[in-house]
């Protein structure tokens, strides 16, 4: 499991770190970041907060928008942030923003031309964490969050994983993809109309089959465009009522889908998973 190191930059009295490594899931090239707080070592090594980001997005949205660092170096905690798709020229990809490269979901495609590409799910749930552990000093303790579609993959990898993660949060997340475009358009195409696999990467409906065994915490701005449409948080906890899981939802009045949302609430959301990771 080689890596390259692409670049660095001190930050907050940590590092924060690009690297790029040959993906035996996801047969390609694949390019990933890390922050690493001041008090890593080898003999103190520290747990790790997964990030997950958005349609369009790459490894880079998040360490450079949210505003992470400072908290996460008090924290003690390692910021992990994959790109959101496998990528390069023999690559499935499509003309729309919401499909192919920049468009994982975070799942296995089951489909053609997907397939060969498109397991975004074993990728972030076994091959990134193993490659991690190996190769930086960081502990097996981790904890799963992500925005939009990412906050999408954060709830439904820790829903289905919860012996691998210690807490979930989500920003703005899809919530129910079964029953919105973004998701009903992903799922048609890369896991063709197998309904059952379908809820197989719903959150709503996951929750639905079973109490969540984790904390989660969600924050979702009432002036996001993309609410009504796409997001239905509505959905996330109805479902979650049905188990009393603990779920939290925060509904933000005046916050957008943007990283000004996300770089407002970020430090509560590491405290929050800092309380578990740090137990």
């Amino acid at each position: 499991m080689t890596i390259e190191n692409i670049s660095q930059a001190k930050v907050a009295g940590g590092w924060h770190k690009q690297y790029t490594h040959d993906s035996v899931t996801l047969n390609c090239n694949m390019r990933f970041a890390i922050f690493l707080p001041p008090n890593a070592s080898k003999t103190k090594p520290v747990p790790v907060l997964y990030w997950l980001s958005g349609l369009t997005c790459t490894d880079e949205n998040f360490m450079q928008k949210a505003g992470a660092f400072r908290r996460a170096a008090e924290l003690g905690i390692a910021i992990v942030a994959p790109d959101t798709s496998p990528r390069g020229e023999d690559v499935a990809d499509d003309e729309g923003y919401d499909l192919g490269q920049g468009a994982g979901f975070y799942l296995n495609a089951t489909q053609e031309p997907w397939s060969r590409h498109y397991h975004m799910y074993d990728y972030v749930t076994e091959e990134l964490p193993a490659l991690i552990e190996a190769n930086f000093p960081v502990s097996r303790i981790k904890s799963i969050s992500g925005h939009s579609m990412g906050g999408h993959g954060a709830l439904t990898i820790g829903l289905k994983n919860a012996q691998r993660y210690r807490s979930i949060s989500a920003f703005s997340p899809i919530s129910n993809p079964m029953q919105c475009p973004w998701g009903q358009k992903a799922f048609n195409a890369y896991l063709g109309n197998d309904f059952e696999t379908w809820k197989q990467y719903d959150a709503s409906e996951l929750l639905k089959q079973a109490e969540a065994k984790l904390p989660i915490l969600v924050d979702q701005g009432d002036a996001d465009n993309f609410l009504v449409e796409q997001l239905k948080p509505e959905m996330l906890q109805a479902a979650a009522k049905e188990h009393d899981s603990d779920v939290e939802v925060r509904i933000q009045p005046g916050y957008d889908h943007s990283y000004y949302f996300i770089s407002s609430f970020i430090d509560e959301h590491l405290e929050f998973h800092a309380a578990y990771l740090n137990q």
